[in-house]
């Protein structure tokens, strides 16, 4: 059926009529991308019934496009959380062993633990992640990424989360009724309570726009000077190889007037459009990287 909405906004002086078809809306809570050929992105919106089998799944498909996996992002933020029992087997699809939550409620009999099991590992253990969180970050999504802190299994970065860290059981009554009540709170491994303090971030990250000043970089580099001194081994090199560089393909413009360099748009496959201008993973994948050269100079040492 149809339904007509009547919509104000700031910017308008007379109210907005918008026809809209009702209609039952499935939502994908768990999706994968590859950034480059090293870094698997992986974005939690919510947490349902699938969302680990989802999340299982679609980091399966994009393994093929990951050759040099060196580090994983996992997105919380806006996530407000969901089943109790997803939030722990996401945090076991990183954790090797060691508690992930537990609740407590008024009788200390009644607390009850919930751990990681060994062998349910998504990544290895010598891969780093990083997990983005924010403001709009509760519930579930808190307690996968205080799990993740406490074990120093991840990084978190990004803003303080929401600090929802209370359970609620919902209580049948008759004649159709129900009450939802709060029962518990919830811990960290650590002990730390969520509750009206949420999760602090590893590090702070606000969301931003960065945009480039062109023209400003006035210095003129040593490539620049006259007489300069030239670079003995690029002259050898060039020696060495004087025809490289002289047998690129040509570069093509298709029917929409964007360029084809020959690989038939898997380029475009790898990063999404929009993933150039989150600043917050941009950074998290700025950081997973650099992890990484480290650990190389380190072992190279």
């Amino acid at each position: 059926s149809k339904v007509k909405l009547t919509v104000f906004r700031e910017d308008t002086t007379e109210p907005l009529e918008i026809t809209v078809t009702r209609d039952v809306i499935k939502i994908k809570s768990a999706r994968a991308r590859a950034e480059g050929d090293d870094i698997a992105y992986l974005r939690v919106t919510q947490f349902t019934e699938q969302t680990t089998d989802l999340m299982r799944e679609e980091f399966a498909n994009i393994k093929k496009d990951l050759p040099n996996l060196r580090g994983v992002v996992l997105d919380l933020r806006n996530n407000p959380g969901g089943l109790l029992d997803q939030s722990v087997s996401i945090s076991d699809a990183f954790l090797k062993q060691g508690e992930v939550v537990s609740t407590r409620e008024r009788n200390p009999e009644k607390t009850k633990r919930y751990s990681a099991i060994s062998g349910n590992e998504l990544v290895a253990d010598d891969v780093p992640i990083v997990v983005l969180i924010n403001s709009g970050s509760a519930s579930a999504s808190e307690i996968v990424s205080g799990a993740l802190q406490d074990h120093k299994r991840a990084i978190i970065m990004g803003t303080k989360s929401f600090g929802k860290g209370s359970v609620q059981t919902v209580i049948p009554i008759p004649e159709h009724g129900a009450i939802r009540l709060t029962t518990a709170r919830y811990y960290t491994p650590s002990g730390h309570s969520i509750q009206n303090k949420g999760i602090i971030p590893d590090i702070e990250v606000q969301q931003a726009k960065i945009e480039s000043l062109k023209g400003n970089d006035k210095m003129r580099s040593e490539s620049q000077l006259r007489k300069r001194l030239e670079n003995l081994q690029d002259k050898k090199e060039k020696e060495k190889k004087p025809t490289e560089g002289k047998e690129k393909k040509p570069t093509e413009k298709n029917g929409n007037g964007s360029k084809n360099n020959g690989d038939n748009g898997n380029e475009s496959k790898k990063t999404d459009v929009d993933s150039a201008d989150d600043f917050q993973l941009q950074r998290a994948i700025d950081l997973l990287r650099g992890l990484n050269v480290y650990t190389n100079i380190k072992s190279e040492k």
